[in-house]
């Protein structure tokens, strides 16, 4: 008969298994945060001057914009 203790310093593979997880999660994440920057440039980036003027930007503006949260 074989009793089963619970160590906490020894991972499990459900831990590693969450980490793992957990790592494609912020993988996904940092893509789809990075094809919203694209997007909000290439959108800002069409404007004429006079439009971004319209709205207080100017193109030097653009990148600090699209990557505001």
């Amino acid at each position: 008969m074989s009793i089963s203790i619970y160590d906490p310093a020894r991972p499990s593979n459900l831990n590693v298994a969450g980490q793992i997880g957990g790592l494609f999660v912020n993988m996904f994440g940092t893509a789809a945060q990075w094809r919203e920057v694209r997007r909000t440039e290439k959108a800002l980036a069409e404007l004429t001057d006079r439009e971004l003027d319209d709205v207080g930007l100017t193109r030097a503006d653009i990148p600090r914009v699209a990557r505001r949260r």
